[in-house]
């Protein structure tokens, strides 16, 4: 559709809330935005000068859709749903959107034990969190647990009391032996687990005063080993005070956001309890279409969907409006269950750490801005170096792993502003081929990566300013024709290693070899990139031999998946299995299991054996 049909179009639409859903010409959504009046925002797109960001979104647009609805709450909550749902490009988008781990207590079971979710469930299970990480998640669980003396262990009761002997952890003292019949029973096991959701839940001070209670009347009736176990225990949680501060941030009381608008923007998340700041979440961005009320609007709402905990308060920044406030403000009370006010602090201690919040954005806006600016300069070198028509903002890379004739794969890496941008990494399958051939491998694969945009697919319509093979010349000049085949213009270089598989040069299809290693920027940008093609090469081709070697071997009885692993790392190819005598087996899996695999593979011998 054309600039003046999209006008004439928007000129037709009224002045009432709604979303409006920007397609290219593939039809493709490719933002998605909302508004007081359809009318008058749409047509905003299609006249006047606009900033190069907006100008380049409104210049793909070929035609566009719009959902009317009552009143801007429902606008807001409809925008939100659909940018969940489409991920367009325009729109500015937070990278993580997996959410965030909880710890999970089912009371279901007499002895209740905590255990990582991905998200919380209407299951009659109690829910802490969300914290920052797997990794920290169970840390904590680990750390409380010790501290409080519950297992950690994989047995589960009281099925397993008195199964086996203690484990290390009851001797060390870091578990109550709950595995012993003379051991603490249930009743003491649930109170342990009481105490662990005061900790969890950010009471560890209120814990600490009742166990000290509980240890002075411990003292005064005399019973001095049980005022001891109490003192240990004490001490045990206060340890956890370290901690507590991540703990804590969960159930913070108060969110302070920052934004910073620039060449990286920032924005920023401080988390207060009490007034105190417990933790601090970030992410840089590039800089986004939308003015600063709507990229905080758009962000706060994907921040909290994927948290999945909200604060008593939430201090946004100036260029919030109020309607924009009440609109998040009834939008978080709903999904949250409870009342959040949203507030734009104007002085007094709200207003200060608002102004932390801010400022902590600009700080890391510029120091990351700094880093992009280094990064600029690399690539303007590079394009100079090469005589490149403009500066490679898009860099796509390929190479080949084989391993004799099993398995050929290309690998193809991208790398976005000198930054590499794994969803658009691809990997193929090379067909056809009775031996290795990499400069037939890298024919096929540079043609169906440029085969496949041509066709249409969303997956590989961007065009890279600049094509690197591993491999030189000859591989360069392989990719180069497949190009000229298909009508495209695409700068092909090889990138050439030296005697220590490192990257010593580029090479241009002709055979010119062009220096780098003048600039150390360059050279470590250009290597970098190498050894990344060639580390994802060799990954894709490991889990494709991977699994063809425990597919052959899952039909053998008595080998199983620690066995099939064992075999993998000794032999490396089904090939090499097969060809194994069952003595060199039985070196690496027990006797019978090789004996096992070795009849699958030499039926033959078998029978011979049975006669």
């Amino acid at each position: 559709m054309k600039i003046d049909e999209l006008r004439d179009k928007a000129n037709r639409l009224p002045l009432l809330p709604g979303v409006y859903i920007m397609k290219d010409a593939r039809g493709e959504v490719i933002y998605v935005g909302k508004a007081k009046a359809l009318k008058n925002r749409v047509t905003s797109y299609f006249r006047g000068d606009h900033l190069p960001k907006v100008a380049a979104m409104a210049a793909k647009v070929d035609d566009f859709d719009v959902i009317v609805v009552k009143s801007e709450f429902e606008a807001l909550v409809l925008e939100n749903s659909l940018i969940k749902r489409y991920k367009p490009h325009y729109n500015i988008l937070l990278k993580d959107d997996k959410g965030y781990p909880f710890i999970r207590l089912d009371f279901r079971s007499e002895y209740p034990r905590f255990t990582l979710a991905n998200r919380t469930a209407k299951d009659g299970a109690r829910y802490f969190g969300p914290f920052g990480a797997r990794g920290l998640t169970k840390e904590i669980i680990d750390t409380v647990s010790k501290a409080l003396k519950l297992p950690t262990c994989s047995r589960r009761f009281p099925r397993d009391i008195d199964r086996e002997r203690s484990c290390l952890n009851y001797h060390m003292g870091s578990c109550a032996g709950w595995c012993r019949s003379g051991g603490p029973g249930a009743e003491e096991y649930r109170e342990a687990i009481a105490q662990a959701e005061l900790v969890l839940s950010g009471r560890t001070k209120e814990l600490t005063e009742e166990l000290t209670r509980q240890m002075e009347a411990a003292a005064e009736e005399l019973r001095f080993e049980l005022a001891a176990e109490l003192r240990d225990r004490v001490r045990a949680v206060e340890g956890l005070a370290n901690r507590q501060r991540v703990i804590a941030a969960v159930y913070a009381d108060t969110d302070a956001v920052g934004f910073c608008r620039g060449a990286r923007s920032c924005f920023t998340v401080l988390h207060y309890v009490n007034g105190d700041l417990a933790d601090k979440d970030y992410e840089l961005m590039d800089e986004p279409l939308e003015p600063d009320a709507e990229a905080v609007s758009g962000l706060v709402r994907q921040y909290y969907a994927a948290r999945g905990a909200w604060p008593k308060f939430v201090f946004l920044p100036e260029c919030m409006s109020g309607e924009d406030l009440e609109a998040l403000a009834e939008l978080f009370s709903r999904d949250s269950g409870k009342r959040v006010r949203v507030e734009i602090p104007q002085r007094g201690d709200r207003r200060r750490l608002l102004e932390t919040a801010m400022t902590n954005a600009r700080e890391e806006s510029e120091r990351a801005a700094t880093a992009a600016q280094k990064q600029l300069k690399t690539l303007e070198w590079l394009q100079r170096t090469l005589g490149l028509p403009a500066v490679p903002e898009r860099i796509e890379a390929f190479d080949i792993s084989n391993l004799g004739n099993e398995g050929i794969v290309a690998a193809m890496t991208v790398f976005v502003h000198g930054r590499p941008l794994k969803r658009d990494y691809r990997k193929f399958r090379i067909r056809g081929l009775d031996a290795p051939d990499d400069y037939e491998s890298m024919r096929q694969a540079v043609e169906r990566r440029f085969k496949r945009a041509q066709d249409g697919d969303e997956k590989f319509t961007d065009i890279p300013d600049l094509l690197l093979i591993a491999g030189g010349a000859a591989h360069a000049a392989a990719a180069a024709g497949v190009l000229r085949e298909l009508g495209l213009t695409v700068p092909v270089f090889g990138m050439v290693k030296d005697d220590r598989h490192r990257t010593r040069a580029l090479e241009a299809p002709e055979g010119q070899e062009i220096g780098i290693s003048g600039n150390p920027a360059v050279f470590a940008f250009v290597g970098t990139i190498q050894e990344e093609t060639h580390r994802f090469a060799i990954e894709y081709q490991r889990s494709l031999r991977s699994a063809k070697l425990r597919s052959a071997l899952e039909e053998i009885p008595g080998v199983g998946e620690k066995r099939r692993a064992q075999l993998l790392r000794a032999f490396g190819t089904v090939k090499a299995v097969r060809a194994a005598s069952e003595e060199q087996l039985a070196a690496v899996i027990p006797k019978n299991a090789a004996r096992a695999v070795y009849a699958h593979f030499h039926p033959e011998a078998s029978e011979e054996e049975k006669q």
